[in-house]
């Protein structure tokens, strides 16, 4: 997608023609809240007579220095003279932060500026309140939203500024405005510890792809760094193509590392760079830590088949300023596309990734062609009830919950709150529980012998999503096996006895309430009074499924061929992807005119001079 303003054109440049003189339009603002990245303004339009309504509103974020504008915020709606505005600031339009500099809003009408907004009296005193502080880097960086009014005026004038800092051992450090460059790019600066060998893969990268340039074309590139091997929608996808004869028309290449291993010699990087070199589509499933320094280039494609649907849990640019956030220029900046189940969802996923919605493309999850196939499904039962003979004639329940802790290293889950005696009594002969704990949780789950004719631990068995087939009732919390069973049709129930602790660490991206497709349970005897009682909110798992999924089918493999590897895109999708492209062209042509009392300012310096 577009980079921001380019400057080095000045011809192409359009100027704002400056209305603001005949007041026709007063503006000020009177609300300022923040959910997760995204800030939003409500703006006070005062309308006087005479004015042209030929054209909606726009607000403009326009640098003070450059008087050039940087951001238009997207106006939500409208309740009377009261404008309801929108600005994700880890991606103001271009997939790029709001840069750094001082801004102030502008209000206009097609190339008319009409008004500068001000600060509503009800706001003012509360001006520090409404700023934030975004850390990233383990802290050692930090991303400034601040709002103020300028002094020296007998207005209110509303003005906002945005900063970059590193910490150093002496400090802090701001990145330089004093060039061009650094205004546009802010956090250029804040890369200068990187390790020598990651400038030395950059240019062994650089110096691959001039090598292998004349053979790219139609190279594409599985690709994993956080396991060992290929599978989940990036196998589907290859396996799909090879079963249409797209392998010969095609190299298919397939490159599987953990990111995690710090063990991997010189060989591994060198056969990784060389296939990514090669390439001219690259297929992820999952973050690639490499891509987060090593730019791409710009004839190189890169896709998101994200390998999970459509949890609760924050991730990506999402829980930006938490602990584990990407930096503003990461991996996740250089995806052309990334797949969804629905157009509905995809704004979760383009919060996540940094990218616009539009980019999102709702594809369905090819990993489920195999799950949603009538003759894999009846297989896969009768393996089941032969390896687990004890689930003939009862009623499964599956528990299968995410993990707690920071990372792969520390995750756990707290057993102490499963009330084993209780859950067992209640099975009775109805029901056998199968626990399937999250990869990451080591150990097994501690199942007394007295318990076993009613409970397994199923945490070997190597896909979740074929237990789903003779489960009654899943019971989870934030994970996103959801989006799999939905598709059953069965019922749900959410064990959130942390709910406040997890929205505080890992966050929420919607609420889980509302969201949850089923009855959400606070304590363990909640959780099974709600299994007596069949308690399930039912109701619910229909509503989801027809929010995340625009396709129920076998053909989400075929789709992504389709459209991404011979590029035939739906018309519709091409049209968003050019509206979003000449919107940023629009208004990277548009220059302000210096403010009033910007011009006095100067004039004052002159004389001083």
């Amino acid at each position: 997608m577009g980079a921001v303003n380019d400057l080095s054109n000045e011809t192409a440049l359009t100027l704002v023609k400056d209305r603001s003189k005949d007041r026709t339009l007063t503006a000020e603002v009177v609300g300022i809240h923040w959910e997760r990245i995204f800030l939003f303004l409500d703006i006070q339009v005062h309308d006087q007579e005479g004015r042209s309504k030929h054209a909606p509103l726009e607000f403009y974020a326009v640098d003070r220095l450059l008087y050039l504008p940087l951001a238009r915020f997207k106006v939500l709606g409208q309740d009377g003279d009261v404008y309801h505005l929108k600005l994700n600031v880890t991606n103001s339009g271009d997939n790029h932060c709001l840069p750094a500099a001082q801004y102030y809003l502008a209000v206009c009408q097609g190339e008319d500026y009409l008004a500068e907004c001000e600060a509503g009296i009800s706001i003012v005193s509360n001006m520090d309140a409404y700023s934030r502080n975004f850390f990233y880097h383990n802290m050692h960086c930090v991303y400034a939203v601040n709002f103020y009014v300028e002094e020296g005026d007998i207005r209110l004038p509303f003005r906002f500024c945005v900063l970059a800092a590193a910490k150093t051992k002496k400090g802090m450090v701001f990145p330089s405005n004093s060039h061009l460059h650094n205004r546009i790019h802010p956090f250029k600066n804040l890369k200068e510890t990187w390790l020598s060998r990651r400038n030395f893969v950059r240019r062994l990268y650089r110096l691959y792809t001039k090598i292998y340039a004349k053979n790219r074309k139609n190279t594409i590139l599985f690709m994993s760094e956080q396991s060992g091997v290929i599978a989940s929608n990036l196998k589907a996808v290859s396996d799909r193509m090879k079963e249409r004869g797209l392998d010969k028309e095609y190299r298919l290449l397939y490159s599987a590392r953990e990111a995690s291993d710090n063990g991997r010699g010189a060989r591994s990087w060198f056969d990784m760079l060389q296939k990514v070199a090669k390439s001219s589509l690259i297929f992820l499933d999952d973050h690639a830590p490499v891509f987060d320094w090593l730019p791409l280039t710009e004839d190189t494609r890169l896709i998101q088949l994200w390998h999970a649907g459509a949890g609760f849990k924050s991730s990506g640019y999402s829980r930006w300023g938490h602990e584990g956030c990407p930096a503003p220029e990461s991996c996740h900046r250089q995806y052309d596309f990334g797949i969804a189940g629905s157009k509905q969802i995809a704004p979760f996923f383009s919060e996540v990734w940094g990218i616009n919605d539009e980019q999102v493309l709702p594809l369905g999850m090819p990993r489920m062609d195999e799950y949603l196939d009538p003759a894999y499904q009846e297989r896969k039962k009768k393996e089941l009830y032969q390896k687990y003979p004890l689930c003939e004639g009862k009623k499964v329940i599956l528990f299968a919950p995410t993990y707690r802790g920071r990372s792969k290293v520390d995750a756990f889950y707290p057993y102490e709150l499963i009330d084993f005696d209780a859950l067992y009594e209640l099975c009775g002969d109805e029901y056998v529980v199968f626990f399937k704990m999250h990869p990451w949780v080591s150990g097994k789950v501690p199942i007394k012998k007295k318990h076993k004719d009613r409970f397994v631990d199923v945490g070997s068995y190597p896909n979740i999503n074929d237990l789903f087939y003779i489960t009654e009732l899943l019971i989870t919390d934030y994970s996103s096996n959801i989006f799999e069973y939905s598709l059953m049709r069965k019922p749900m129930l959410f064990f959130a006895f942390d709910k406040i602790q997890y929205a505080f660490s890992r966050g929420f991206h919607r609420p889980y309430e509302e969201s949850a497709p089923g009855k959400v349970c606070y304590t363990f005897e909640e959780l099974l009074d709600a299994i007596r009682n069949q308690d399930f909110a039912y109701e619910k798992v229909e509503e989801y499924v027809k929010k995340h999924f625009d396709y129920i089918d076998c053909h989400a493999s075929d789709r992504v061929i389709d459209w991404i590897v011979l590029g035939q895109l739906p018309e519709e999708i091409q049209e968003g992807l050019r509206r979003v492209d000449e919107d940023n062209k629009r208004m990277r042509r548009l220059q302000f005119v210096p403010l009033p009392g910007d011009v006095e300012a100067l004039g004052n310096e002159e004389e001083d001079e």
